[in-house]
């Protein structure tokens, strides 16, 4: 199958890499929204409820910084990704039971979308969140990352499910 160029935006018709032209595309308002969900056990999300903190130091407020490092930085880590002057970009942490529930939101005035800079944000936070842990268990699993939603854009608007 050597149509690939009308399947995948980032192949050119002699299946080399491309990355997309957004040049034609409008400048819109648009919104992500990302979630990472971390199962941490009983032993580590008591510490956490009593505590918020490890060895290593905060472990929320850090996990935020990290997050919001790692969406910024986006369109370093993910190829053919264009970089994005962010508006904003939010990670919010809640300790749900045995979990901690990592939400990401990306805003930006531009050509193309802020999905994978939610996206990456949540999965950073999360990485981050296991990293500041692992001294108290290793047993951690970051279960999934999503996109929640999106908004503006050629596309329209998407709303995923929890």
């Amino acid at each position: 199958m050597n149509n690939t160029s009308k399947e995948f935006t980032h192949i050119r018709k002699n299946d080399l890499p491309s990355m997309v032209d957004v040049s034609d595309k409008s400048v819109t308002e648009r919104k992500a929204v990302a979630m990472a969900r971390i199962h941490l056990g009983h032993e580590l999300a008591e510490l956490l409820k009593k505590s918020g903190s490890t060895k290593k130091g905060p472990v929320l407020q850090t996990a935020v910084i990290g997050g919001i490092q790692g969406g910024k930085r986006t369109s370093e880590l993910i190829p053919m990704c264009h970089p994005l002057p962010l508006s904003s970009m939010d990670v919010d942490i809640e300790l749900e039971g045995e979990y901690a529930l990592i939400k990401a939101t990306a805003k930006t005035t531009a050509r193309t979308g802020v999905e994978m800079e939610a996206l990456t944000a949540a999965s950073v936070a999360a990485l981050t969140f296991y990293d500041m842990c692992k001294s108290v268990t290793k047993s951690m699993k970051i279960e999934s990352v999503c996109l929640l939603e999106k908004t503006g854009g050629k596309s329209g608007d998407y709303r995923g499910k929890n």
